[in-house]
This record gives structure tokens, C-alpha cells and sequence, in this order.
């Protein structure tokens, strides 16, 4: 049975009014949340559901023959196509009045602008999430919590929640990833060295990342390192969080922590659980960005003294709300006394896997669970 995703009822509404667009990690639920939106029974074999990786599309659509009769267009993966602006600024243009159109990939599609002319004003850009534990269920119980933890946020493995299934999905899905969708987008020969940096993310998760340590890891040079870890993060593979910068503390400013997108593959419990907050708290960033049009960031805060607070989330550029995730249920982190006295966060949440909840001051120590339904996570 299909799941409904938080994200219908804002695409259903934009796509009255532009064309939209819909990214997102590979398998993360992007068709068949498009696919939901012609009908309860639909299915790839739809003739209003186009996918460019099929042979018979591309030509199709490069005539403008278009399926009679559909009033909702489903283009998948046609950002592969070295024109697909020009392309989709025509198809809209002639099209606008009679039907919708929704634009799918598994990549960045506001990074793979290629091609003429500009299609600003003709779309909306929404940015599809692993499930979340609000999304699983209203009420998540520590059940939710666990498998959510042990098997990501993708839709496959968290429902199937089989061990030996999810290694297979996992290793699967990073081959597809590199090997095809890095082909068809990037001119990257050396396939087999960005599969080790792969390989090499997961034990960076939760700390200033190194450019130097994976340049030596790889014995490549510095840009070629960068440029690969941009090109991974254009294919929602990772994302990087920057440093806060207050001027009553001596932050770092330039250090940025890497984070997963599927946080499955990251071995040790503390990192594990961290990226999923911090997954949680950029998705709910993307929410509020993506829906009410407010400029949103995840940071997080850390000075030359090694003090630190994992996660900072920012509105408009003042900050909102600080979060330190903890595993198990301890005292409050001195780092977090002491951003809390000299920082102009108006709020600090100190979030970890037991059931302790208490507040003293701007400071809340709560449950995951308990600060995904106070702060309203999607």
C-alpha cells in the first residue's frame, strides 16, 4: 500500500500554477509519490509518466509528442539531457493552459541548469526527504525510533526492515548512483576512486571534514577532492553543514561537518544518531523553504577551544533554535551552559535516546521522539 508523503498537498496546489519540480535522493520515493498524484492504481507503465532513462522517451519528447488526453505530465530524469531547459521551456510554453507538469531526478535539478535560456518563473522546487519519525507515524513510539535508526529513512528498506535485504539495497544503490547517474551527469573518469571516497564518508560523519586527510586517502590533488565531494552532494548522496559565527565567541568559520543522506551506513551509534538529527533538522529547513519561501540554513557552532554544539538552525539569518544530540541520558554539556549564556540563540535543546525531560533557563533536555513533536518536524 502506498504511503502518502508530507509534500502532496504543496505540490498538488503549486502545480495549479507552475510547473513543478521535485528532487531528491535515488529511491527516496520521488515516483511513486508522483504517481500517487494521477491515481490510487497508477504505475510506471501510465502513458502520462515519461521517463528519459527509458529508449523510447527521449525522442518522443525532443518531437513534442505528447500523451493525448493526460491533463498531468510525469517527466523523470530528463534533467540528463544536455538541453532540458530549453526543452521544458517549450513544452510548458505550448502546454501551460491544458496541462500540469511535474519534473522529477535524483539530482540537484537547481544545479543542472544546462543549456539556453532561463526558466525562471515557470517552476516551483520542492526537496523530497527520507521518512522522518512524524512522517512514519503522529505518535512515534521508541520502536518507530529503532528501526528508523538501524535502517535509514528510505522507503524500502524502513518497511521491509530485513538485514540481509538492506545490505543488498544499500550496496545496490550507491553502484547506481556512481556508476550511472555520475556517467549521465558529471565528466568524472576515475569511477572507481570517487567509489572509495564513498567508502570513506561514513566514518566522517559528526566531524570537521578534512579536505587534506581524504586528498591523502585518494592521492589526488585539492580541487579534484572538493569538486568530487560538490558532485556528491548534487546527487544528494552527502551534505555539508558550515560553522555559526557569533561575535561573542571565537567560532571557527570555515570547517564544515559532513552528513549522509541515508545514515544506515554509518557504523558507530553517537555519528549514526547525530546524522539523523541532523537530517531530521535539514529536512525540516527545506520544509520551511521550500513551502513559505523563509532563507533557511542548518549550522552548527564550535570555537577554537573545541566547545561545541552539533546543530544551529537559522531563519532569514538570525538564529532560531540550537540542538546537541546525546545518546544516552546525561548532564547538561558544559558547551551547551556556555553558548547559552554568550550567544543569541534564543533556545537550546539538548536531545538524546532516553526518556529524561527537564528545562532549566533556555535550555530543554528532551527525547528525540519528544523534540521532533514540540518543534513540529515534518
Amino acid at each position: 500500500m502506498r504511503t502518502p508523503r508530507y509534500l502532496e498537498a504543496s505540490v498538488r496546489s503549486a502545480l495549479g500554477r507552475k510547473m513543478v519540480f521535485v528532487g531528491g535522493p535515488r529511491q527516496v520515493g520521488k515516483t511513486t509519490l508522483a504517481l500517487g498524484l494521477l491515481g490510487k492504481d497508477a504505475d510506471e507503465t501510465h502513458p502520462a509518466y515519461l521517463n528519459w532513462d527509458h529508449p523510447s522517451v527521449p525522442p518522443r519528447l525532443r518531437r513534442a509528442e505528447l500523451p493525448a488526453g493526460q491533463p498531468l505530465l510525469l517527466l523523470d530524469e530528463i534533467h540528463k539531457y544536455s538541453q532540458w531547459r530549453n526543452l521544458l521551456k517549450g513544452i510548458y510554453d505550448t502546454e501551460k493552459s491544458r496541462r500540469q507538469i511535474l519534473v522529477t531526478g535524483s539530482a540537484r535539478l537547481d544545479c543542472y541548469r544546462k543549456g539556453g535560456d532561463s526558466l525562471a518563473g515557470r517552476y516551483r522546487y520542492f526537496r523530497l526527504h527520507p521518512f522522518s519519525l512524524r512522517e512514519m507515524s503522529r505518535k512515534p513510539s521508541p520502536s518507530d525510533l529503532a528501526g528508523l535508526l538501524k535502517f535509514g529513512g528510505f522507503p524500502e528498506p524502513l518497511f521491509l526492515q530485513n538485514e540481509s535485504e538492506h545490505r543488498i539495497w544499500r550496496r545496490d544503490r550507491m553502484s547506481r548512483v556512481v556508476r550511472e547517474d555520475l556517467r549521465d551527469l558529471e565528466h568524472v573518469r576515475e569511477i572507481s576512486l570517487v567509489e572509495h571516497l564513498t567508502d570513506l564518508l561514513p566514518a566522517r560523519v559528526g566531524s570537521p571534514l578534512s579536505i587534506r586527510s581524504l586528498r591523502e586517502d585518494l592521492q589526488i590533488d585539492h580541487k579534484t577532492a572538493e569538486r568530487w565531494l560538490q558532485i556528491l552532494e548534487n546527487l544528494y548522496v552527502c551534505f555539508r553543514v558550515s560553522p555559526y559565527g557569533s561575535p561573542k565567541v571565537r567560532a571557527v568559520k570555515k570547517e564544515r561537518k559532513l552528513y549522509l543522506w541515508d545514515w544506515s551506513s554509518v557504523e558507530d551509534a553517537g555519528p549514526r544518531f547525530e546524522n539523523l538529527v541532523a537530517s531530521q533538522l535539514l529536512k525540516y529547513c527545506h520544509w520551511i523553504e521550500d513551502t513559505e519561501g523563509y532563507a533557511m540554513e542548518l549550522r552548527y557552532l564550535r570555537d577554537v577551544d573545541k566547545r561545541e554544539v552539533d546543530f544551529v538552525v537559522m531563519k532569514d539569518r538570525k538564529p532560531l533554535f540550537a540542538v546537541e544530540c546525546k545518546t544516552g541520558e546525561k548532564a547538561i554539556s558544559p558547551a551547551v551552559r556556555y553558548f547559552a549564556e554568550r550567544t543569541p540563540i534564543p533556545r537550546f535543546y539538548q536531545t538524546h535516546l532516553g526518556e529524561k525531560h527537564f528545562s532549566t533557563g533556555n535550555i530543554t533536555v528532551l527525547p528525540f521522539i519528544r523534540l521532533c513533536h514540540e518543534l513540529e518536524l515534518p
